[in-house]
């Protein structure tokens, strides 16, 4: 039965370039759209620029353009970029469109008339140099828990403690350097509790990943609260319709840009928009996102969509993150990469097959190690695939004028290559497309392994031999078909090209299991070539040589890698820190923090609790019955999830490599550390 699907990936903001940390996503979808279209199926799959908010906004006065040439601009690029990478968008467009207001709008009326949205006074930051008010991340200050200077409004990266903008010590604006002052605002809020039951059962059934579903359960145990939806002007976006002045908030119009993207899409091709958005719909509705965002997109997306009456998603895919050689991207090391920077050096095709060869249905983190990627492509695509065609095509051509013979001489194996269909079907279908480039790899080493064994080569100087290696060359090339149809989803340039070599219609599905024979083919040409170590390292050297050309070297220590130095202390004052040897006795998560862990440290006298920014280097149960250093005579400090009496000392660049374990195991616990 042939699929109705509207697939999206999120939509990438309007204010930078596209990196390969985006490209995970736009790739995994766009192999598994492909895949669709390719069993047949109606496969709509549609994406825009998300182009609303204060960023966008502030970037356009400093360039001295209105924020609509920005993200026209943006735009350009953007599509540029995924054009190149082969991601057959049906439809890109943009979050500032008619059809997104439109939509914007009639999701947040209904809401409102069904009672789902509420208005209060609030209290904000406020530049009184730029007359705004200030989102979080656009207020720096230090910490008014740990005192670390040039910390963001909403949470501390060196302690990891949270906190309002408002209580930030020495804070300044980011906008303008100006100190903020607090002011008053009445802000709209979607009431996302009124959903509670609704979404606990609808994100319990089936339309995520079990480990997405797990953590939402977290997010019910601490109670979901009411959502602000509301930005007060100056601000780029959509005004709200009962309220002057007042914007929607970029998290709301940004997923209801789906929609307007495929309406905008529907309107040009005739396509049924009503059909696919009508509560009972037997259409799919399918978003592939980053771990990063599930939270927009499994509770406040379904909720919205809800409660104006519209139908909810089948499903929504998380995927991880783009790690390159194990490490975050950087700049420093080459590694942070923009698609622009590796079109000018390699094939795109090589990245959307490492990608596949990585990418499983779970959301674990992927790792791009560029000398693996180097090796891979030159083993499996050029050394295994593309090899089986430049082996058998030349006999071909100058022995049999292009005509391939008119039985296959080794069925049983061909055979074996079309029972394989169902399984990478499956494992496509599922987005495993790892296990299903093994598989296919698989099929490439028994193809080369029947070349080598009947030596066409060697035939071919024998008399009376010319049937064996026609039969022979045949064989290899419906192989190498079946090959490429498998891979085409992946490689849709190189799947395009061997379909002109070979002579035939796009390859469909369901004709993979038809072979050539009698049937004329052109003459071969290389599709794929070698990835030397120059273009890996000319692509590290473009990336180093991108950073320092966009931002001038700093007169001062970039405050945003170093931590400054604090004012001198004397060793009287330095004498006063007890450093005390600890036990950790006890370590669990912390509900509503991303960072912390709450640690029970035995320092011998007594027992002390601790609120510790270590998670994203330690999981719990690693932690007890492990030594660590702490601070045991810091003041006590209350903290939105309790008291924290202490602090563990900790060493290295952060992420997970962050280390608070004492390497002195016959340390006791409460020996003074001197």
């Amino acid at each position: 039965m042939q699929r109705k699907i509207l697939v999206t990936s999120a939509l990438p903001y309007a204010n930078g370039s596209i990196h390969l940390g985006h490209l995970v996503e736009y790739i995994q979808t766009d192999i598994w759209v492909r895949f669709q279209k390719m069993r047949g199926h109606e496969c709509h799959y549609v994406c825009a620029d998300d182009a609303h908010g204060t960023p966008i906004m502030l970037r356009a006065q400093n360039e001295g353009i209105t924020p609509e040439q920005l993200i026209e601009n943006v735009s350009k690029e953007h599509q540029a970029d995924f054009a190149e990478f082969k991601i057959n968008f049906d439809n890109f467009y943009s979050t500032h469109s008619s059809e997104n207001k439109a939509l914007a709008s009639q999701i947040y009326l209904a809401n409102r008339d069904a009672g789902h949205i509420a208005t209060r006074t609030i209290s904000q930051a406020y530049d009184p140099e730029k007359e705004m008010f200030l989102p979080d991340r656009f207020i720096k200050g230090e910490c008014p828990k740990c005192g670390a200077a040039d910390q963001y409004g909403d949470n501390c990266e060196a302690c990891g403690a949270t906190y309002d903008p408002t209580e930030l010590k020495n804070p300044i604006s980011a906008v303008s350097g100006a100190t903020p002052i607090t002011k008053d605002s009445e802000h709209h809020f979607f009431k996302l509790g009124d959903f509670e039951q609704n979404l606990k059962s609808w994100t319990q059934g089936g339309h995520l990943q079990a480990e997405v579903s797990h953590k939402l359960n977290e997010w019910f145990e601490s109670g979901l609260q009411d959502w602000d939806i509301s930005r007060d002007a100056p601000y780029f976006g959509f005004e709200i319709p009962d309220a002057p002045n007042k914007f929607f908030y970029v998290w709301l119009d940004a997923p209801i840009g789906y929609l307007a993207s495929f309406k905008n899409y529907c309107d040009r091709s005739g396509t049924d928009f009503d059909e696919f958005m009508k509560p009972d719909s037997t259409t799919e509705m399918i978003h592939f996102i980053g771990k990063d965002i599930i939270y927009f997109h499994a509770l406040f997306w379904p909720a919205m969509l809800q409660g104006a009456g519209f139908r909810l998603p089948n499903s929504i895919f998380a995927h991880g993150f783009l790690t390159v050689d194990g490490k975050k991207m950087s700049k420093s090391r080459g590694t942070f990469i923009k698609a622009r920077t590796y079109l000018d050096h390699l094939n795109p095709e090589y990245l959307r097959y490492y990608f596949a060869a990585k990418l499983g249905s779970g959301i674990d983190d992927i790792d791009l190690n560029l000398e693996d990627f180097q090796s891979r492509i030159n083993s499996d695509l050029v050394g295994k695939v593309v090899n089986i065609a430049s082996r058998c095509a030349g006999f071909i051509s100058k022995r049999f004028d292009g005509k391939l013979a008119d039985t296959l001489s080794e069925q049983a194996l061909f055979d074996d290559f079309i029972a394989q269909a169902d399984t990478i079907a499956d494992k496509m279908e599922k987005r495993e497309f790892g296990h299903a480039m093994r598989d296919i790899m698989a099929l490439a080493d028994k193809a080369n392994q029947y070349i080598d064994e009947m030596k066409p080569w060697a035939l071919a100087k024998e008399q009376g031999k010319d049937q064996q290696v026609h039969d022979i060359c045949t064989m290899g090339i419906n192989l190498f078909r079946v090959l490429i149809a498998y891979l085409k989803p992946v490689l849709p340039t190189t799947a395009t090209e061997a379909e002109a070599f070979l002579n035939i219609e796009p390859l469909q599905w369901n004709a993979i299991a038809t072979p050539l024979l009698n049937h004329n083919i052109s003459k071969f040409k290389p599709l794929m070539t070698r990835i030397e170590s120059d273009k890996i390292e000319a692509i590290q050297h473009a990336s180093k040589e991108t950073m320092t050309t966009q931002k001038p070297a700093p007169t001062k220590p970039d405050t945003t890698t170093i931590e400054p130095i604090l004012p001198e202390i004397s060793f009287d004052d330095f004498a006063k820190i007890d450093l005390r040897i600890a036990k950790i006795v006890n370590a669990e998560h912390v509900e509503g923090a991303d960072k912390l862990l709450k640690l029970t440290l035995d320092i011998g006298l007594a027992e002390k609790q601790v609120f510790a920014g270590i998670k994203s280097a330690y999981s719990p149960e690693d932690l007890i019955g492990k030594q660590t250093v702490m601070v045991a005579n810091l003041a006590p400090r209350k903290m939105r999830f309790g008291l924290s009496e202490g602090m563990v000392l900790a060493a290295g660049p952060g992420g997970k490599d962050l280390f608070i374990l004492n390497p002195d195991a016959g340390a006791q616990a409460g020996m003074r550390v001197k």
